[in-house]
């Protein structure tokens, strides 16, 4: 086991993952900006380093500063969170040159499953079912008519090298084809620094399914069953539940073998989630995330497992601590991202917190770095916290969850419990009748 991990990371997940370490009796340092001084993980933590000014770039994305945080403390580990570092393949390939492990998969697998196409090619050759669309990247125009034309209107046209919802078109007719085109390579270069873009058939109204798994690095993977994370604005996860209210039992067991089986395959070491659109019973593989997903914890409350002190078993050589017939599921659990952020437009809201009350009691749980008096910075993103609930259905969790958002408190700034206050009442939600483009719909008419 190590002895001592950097936390390269900040907020919730840092203080998520400084908890994990602290159970463990593992020694914790964190890094931090200047705007971060005072945060919570600062705070809790055995030792902390500022690495720069505010700007991420000069803080939290600077390889030579963690590094030599690293040396400095003498952490013979770091872990990345999520978002910041946790994907970039050179930041695992530094560490460990530098005989520093990182606590997720090897470089060549961030690198393979960053790759937008070449995740699709290996998807399709570890058996994962795939979205009909471009084998590689899509040349020119004439290539571009030819394939929509085979997988047939519409299509989505998607940046290689993208995430977040940038360089993504839909074209819905062969007329839209050519604008969607040019401006998805426009976006996907500007944002990525990379033009290549690729088409996928389109689907009309699917639900966004993500399997947890984990692999030990030797040949052997699991999976810890499925999220629902179809309530969406701008291709952003607002609000998470496992297990997903659309699908069978047969169709869990189903796609959660297939995805075990192919990080067996792989040799992947580590956690990671992979996710699909699903439509009419079937599943089409849209991308794989190397790393800890945000929305985790429902997948901690219905299988009793934490998936921080795994994540930190394997990395240092220890395996997998559960076989696939160990793993059992136990009840309903939402996510709720709370977001400084005004619950109409959604613009940020940074300013100083004067009062933070989180609700308590059975199946009820707050990962928050914030409290009251702290000051959030305009530098970051816009997360604060994340409610989690669980009960032992979907019925009795919707109703803690309901109870949990009255009690939930945060005064001097805006957030977005309102809006989940509006959506655990409405009876789509409650029903479990949704899919992607339910929430922006939803959103466009409440304006």
């Amino acid at each position: 086991m190590f002895q001592k991990i950097l936390i390269a990371n900040r907020g919730e997940i840092a203080l998520r993952v400084l908890r994990a370490c602290k159970e463990l009796g593992i020694q914790t340092v964190v890094v931090h900006s200047t705007a971060d001084a005072d945060a919570m993980h600062v705070r809790l933590a055995d030792e902390s380093v500022c690495i720069g000014p505010p700007p991420s770039r000069d803080s939290y994305l600077n390889i030579h500063q963690i590094v030599a945080a690293c040396e400095i403390t003498g952490a013979d580990a770091v872990h990345p969170g999520y978002g910041f570092l946790s994907e970039n393949a050179k930041f695992a390939d530094i560490l460990a040159a530098h005989n520093i492990t990182f606590i997720g998969p090897s470089g060549d697998h961030i690198r393979i499953m960053g790759d937008k196409i070449e995740a699709k090619r290996t998807a399709k050759r570890l058996g994962i079912p795939v979205v009909p669309g471009s084998d590689g990247a899509v040349t020119d125009e004439k290539e571009a008519r030819r394939i929509a034309a085979d997988i047939g209107y519409p299509v989505i046209i998607k940046a290689s090298a993208g995430g977040g919802g940038r360089g993504m078109k839909v074209a819905l007719t062969e007329a839209d084809l050519e604008i969607a085109l040019q401006t998805a390579r426009t976006e996907a270069g500007a944002a990525f620094g990379d033009d290549a873009v690729y088409i996928e058939k389109y689907l009309q109204k699917p639900r966004h399914i993500e399997v947890q798994v984990f692999g030990d690095g030797f040949g052997r993977g699991v999976h810890f069953g499925e999220r629902d994370c179809s309530l969406q604005r701008r291709h952003q996860k607002v609000w998470e539940e496992a297990p997903s209210p659309a699908l069978n039992a047969e169709e869990r067991a189903r796609i959660g073998g297939i995805c075990a089986n192919a990080i067996a395959d792989l040799g992947y070491s580590g956690a990671g989630t992979i996710e699909f659109l699903y439509e009419n019973g079937e599943f089409y593989f849209i991308e794989m995330n190397t790393r800890l997903q945000v929305e985790h914890p429902v997948t901690e409350a219905i299988t009793g497992i934490d998936l921080v002190h795994e994540q930190i078993r394997v990395a240092s050589g220890g395996g997998l601590s559960v076989k696939q017939e160990d793993i059992k599921f136990n009840g309903h659990a939402i996510e709720c991202r709370i977001n400084a952020e005004d619950p109409r437009n959604f613009t940020p809201s940074p300013g100083t917190i004067t009062h933070f009350h989180t609700p308590g009691g059975l199946g009820i749980r707050v990962d928050s770095g914030v409290y009251s008096g702290y000051k959030i910075p305009p530098y970051y993103d816009s997360l604060i916290g994340k409610l989690i609930v669980h009960g032992r259905n979907r019925v009795e969790c919707m109703m803690r969850l309901r109870r949990a958002l009255d009690e939930f408190v945060v005064d001097g700034i805006k957030t977005t419990l309102p809006l989940f206050r509006d959506l655990v009442g409405n009876a789509d939600i409650a029903n479990g009748d949704y899919d992607i483009h339910w929430l922006e719909k939803y959103l466009a008419k409440e304006d």
